[in-house]
């Protein structure tokens, strides 16, 4: 039964309304700084950052897909039942921190319901972990802490160069040249979060589509790349506007200079974590460039209680998303 169309089709559309929430729920991390710093509207801030989210696929490989698909959990034991189940427990969290308002992790709230959903079928053994660096889960529970601080840090240098660089001009002409600059650090970012997030999606879809035998090997078909990258498109253009005031006002203030730089310092980041096949969190990666940059002025500027919140978000993401989807797959056992 599980290996019937009539039960896979569903979970695939299941997969994708998760991609879309997951761009509903991440539009705050590429339109944030652009509409706060007022350079777009936030009708033309969503526009435009889906449209870097559908052309990712044009850039990106499918490395994250496939670390995803078959690095995290042991493929041989994947069954309908595990992705539904993993599914449900991602958009569980996704729509619970969504209506608080906190800018969890859309990425890791996949992967702990993928995990809880695996750990409820096959015991911890399902797990594919290995005690060195090419573990695919331990470098992405690794960058859970290394990629806000990598982007804080990116943040922090490339403000400081900026003020350098700017020092002797008007405010004037700072804050004309930022404003199209920032043009360009909010695509790249989008690019970013197209590029890294819709792969997430893309590697649960293969992984139902080897596990029903519809494809022999684990691969990623272009029909799944197109439709992954066209859902979290079309979640962004919602907007997410709980988020965005969380992302773009309430850490810290921020000029067009700053949100150049806090964009920029992120898409680095979440490039150079997908060219290496790693999952990260564009949520992570620019709560920590904006923090960074914030600081610059003086550590006083960032509003750390909202940002420890946040922090908070994330501890609890991939074990609560890992408990209901556990819970949700004895449920469907229960069920069928």
């Amino acid at each position: 039964m599980e290996t019937s169309l009539y039960f896979i089709v569903p979970i695939i559309v299941i997969a994708l309304i998760f991609d879309f929430t997951n761009g509903m729920h991440d539009a705050a991390n590429s339109i944030s700084t652009v509409v706060s710093t007022r350079v777009l509207s936030p009708r033309q801030a969503v526009v435009w950052a889906a449209f870097f989210n559908f052309i990712a696929f044009l850039i990106f490989h499918t490395g994250v897909a496939e670390t995803i698909g078959s690095g995290l959990v042991n493929i041989e034991i994947v069954t309908a039942s595990v992705i539904l189940a993993g599914l449900i427990g991602a958009i569980a969290w996704n729509l619970v921190t969504w209506y608080f308002g906190l800018p969890s992790s859309s990425s890791h709230a996949l992967i702990g319901g993928y995990i809880g959903a695996a750990i409820a079928k096959g015991g911890f053994d399902a797990i594919i972990i290995t005690p060195d660096w090419n573990n695919s889960l331990i470098r992405t529970l690794a960058f859970i802490f290394l990629a806000p601080l990598l982007g804080m840090f990116l943040g922090l240098i490339l403000k400081v160069v900026a003020m350098w660089v700017v020092y002797k001009q008007s405010p004037a002409a700072i804050d004309k040249w930022s404003r199209i600059l920032q043009l360009f650090s909010a695509a790249a970012f989008s690019l970013g979060h197209g590029g890294n997030d819709a792969q997430k999606t893309m590697g649960i879809i293969s992984s139902l589509l080897f596990a029903g035998g519809l494809i022999q090997q684990f691969e990623v078909p272009l029909w799944v790349v197109l439709s992954a990258h066209a859902a979290i498109a079309m979640g962004t253009l919602t907007g997410g506007w709980r988020i965005v005031k969380t992302m773009g006002q309430k850490i810290t203030r921020l000029r067009p200079i700053d949100g150049f730089c806090a964009e920029t310092a992120a898409a680095s980041s979440i490039f150079l974590s997908t060219n290496l096949g790693i999952p990260v969190s564009t949520t992570h990666v620019i709560t920590g460039a904006i923090s960074g940059v914030g600081s610059v002025n003086r550590l006083s500027a960032v509003r750390w209680g909202v940002t420890l919140r946040i922090v908070w978000a994330w501890i609890f993401t991939i074990p609560a998303s890992g408990v209901i989807a556990l819970l949700v797959y004895d449920l469907i056992n229960l069920v069928t």
